[in-house]
This record gives structure tokens, sequence and C-alpha cells, in this order.
């Protein structure tokens, strides 16, 4: 099968396309044969090195966290009926990705792909629309009336976070670039508060009951979003953890995103619903991974990048 891996930690250019055996699955797993995967900063980090204490990965490495395709074979313990079922899933961190034609996902962690978007775009859905509900309705509780400050709403998370605090009934306040305004805005935010131009703390004139933190800020910076919080609310990070201020009556929490099936199911029927969008802003062939790398190191990106392999010739054979 065609796949992108990297054999050693570095820049974009070590991702590079290769031929590999096309895997099996084991006791536990489905064999999927790939729609889509996505460009996900952690991706990025992985690749680089940064990561290697958190999640130590086996060189050479096929990235690709989220996976969207079809189910072609079961592995022991699971019931054929799967095949042929459109699937999507977040996948392991530490475990051979879904930067290929093939990969092999535990079937604990599969949930029906939405049918009213595209295979390949349900990709997009996975771990972003995970991490927005878990910091949104886990952890931050929003519930109608309240403010919600969501800290770099143009990227893949921060869209579906405004939409799920929208759809709670909360005011949403969001930081974004003038790239990513009307976009932020059509997905339900009522203030759009351009970073590259304008104090954060300066422009949130009132407390907010949750702030969602989806960006690397330095310790100044995370103390300055949680001073934003009324007394009762949360800070809620993907990243930089926040400390409560001595004597403040506040939570600040901490998201390590995990895998659920049952939400991402939940999600997938929001999306078939008409109560979730999926922003993709674009689509690449997964030859051109490094390039999306590149991009996404640069800032280039917004939403969510959708990458797709190319099959031409390519034969499941007798697992069809």
């Amino acid at each position: 099968m065609r796949a992108i891996q990297f054999t050693h930690y570095g820049e974009p250019t070590v991702l590079e396309p290769v031929e590999l055996p096309r895997p099996e699955a084991g006791r536990g797993e489905v064999l999927v044969r790939v729609a889509g995967t996505t460009f996900n900063e952690v991706d990025a980090s992985i690749r680089a090195g940064h990561l290697t204490q958190v999640f130590p990965v086996d060189l050479p490495h096929v990235p690709g966290i989220d996976v969207s395709g079809t189910v072609i074979a079961v592995g022991e313990g699971i019931s054929a009926e799967l095949v042929g079922q459109d699937i999507v899933a977040f996948l392991p961190m530490t475990r051979p990705g879904a930067s290929a034609e093939y990969a092999v996902v535990p079937a604990d962690l599969i949930a029906p792909a939405p049918r009213s978007i595209s295979l390949p775009d349900a990709a997009a859905l996975a771990s972003s629309g995970l991490t927005a509900w878990q910091a949104i309705v886990e952890h931050g509780d929003v519930r109608a009336g309240q403010r919600v400050l969501v800290n770099g709403a143009g990227g893949g998370v921060g869209g579906f976070a405004v939409q799920l605090a929208a759809a709670a009934g909360a005011t949403v306040i969001a930081t974004a670039s003038a790239r990513s305004r009307d976009a932020v805005t059509s997905l339900g935010a009522s203030q759009v508060i351009d970073y590259t131009t304008t104090s954060v703390v300066d422009a949130v004139t009132e407390p907010v009951d949750v702030v969602v933190n989806l960006v690397r800020t330095s310790p100044e910076q995370t103390a300055a979003l949680v001073s934003l919080v009324k007394p009762g609310g949360v800070f809620v990070s993907t990243t930089t953890p926040g400390e409560v201020p001595p004597g403040a009556d506040l939570r600040t929490v901490s998201i390590l995103t995990r895998s659920d099936a049952a939400q991402l199911a939940h999600l997938a029927e929001l999306v078939d619903a008409g109560e979730l969008r999926v922003d993709v802003s674009a689509h690449y062939p997964l030859d051109e991974l490094a390039t999306v790398h590149a991009l996404g190191e640069a800032g280039s990106l917004r939403g969510k990048v959708v990458l797709t392999p190319t099959r031409e010739g390519v034969d499941d054979g007798d697992l069809r």
C-alpha cells in the first residue's frame, strides 16, 4: 500500500511517500480502507520530536490520528457485520496512523460516519470534534445565558467549540484572525476579536463564565486569560495549563483528549441532523502531507484540512 512515513524526527521534509505491506487486523481490530485523514498540530509536534516523552512512537512511523473510511476486514473477536460499514475514529497517538491507503483501527474506537457529508470530510470530525465536546460540554459545562470565550476559534477545534457553545445558548466571544472572521461568525460567534491587532484582555470588557484556550500561550498570557473568568467559572485549556490565583473562586482544567466512540457517534448524529457543521477549508492528496505540515507550522491553514489517498490501480483483493 501507499503510505507516508518518517524514519527520523525533524522538519516536514522528513515525511516521505513509501510502499508498505498492507496491515492486517488483529484481535479486537478492524482494517479500514482510508477515505480521509487530517492535519493536526499534534501530528506536527510528534513528527518534530517535541512529544517523545508524552507520545513515544516507533520509527519509522506513519502519522495521522484522524481516520474515515470503510471497514474491509475484521480481526478475531469482531463481528463480520462491520465489513462494508463507513466509519470514523480518533486513533491512538502512538500507533501507526491513517496517512496511508489502509489503517488498522481498534474496533472499540470506531463510530458510524455521518452520511450527510462526504466520507473523506468525516475524518475532520474525529479528534477536533471530541476535543471541543470534552472542553465545552464535559469540563466547561456550558449553559444557556453564559458568556464563553474561545481563544483560537479559527482552528479545527475552535470551530466546533464555537458551535457547541452557541448551540447550548451561550454568547460566544471568539478570537480569530481576519482570514477566519467570516467563518467563525457563521458558526455562531457573537463577537470576533482579531488577536493580531487587538489585545484580547482589553477587548473582553465583562467577565466570562468559561474560557476555552486552544492556542499555546505564555505564562503571562495564560494568567491574563484566567483573570477574565468570573467567580464560579472555569478556564479550560488544551495547551498551556492555567493556575487558580490565590483566593479566586474558579476552576482550571487541562484537557488531554480521549478517544470516545459514543461521543463521536453523537457528534456524527448532530452533523446529520444539521446541528453541527464540519468546516473543511482545503483538500490535498495524501502525497502532499509534507506541504500541509509546512503550511500548518507557518500558520497558513484555517479550519480543518483533509488529505485523501489516491488509489489508482489499488485492489482490496479478497478482502472486499
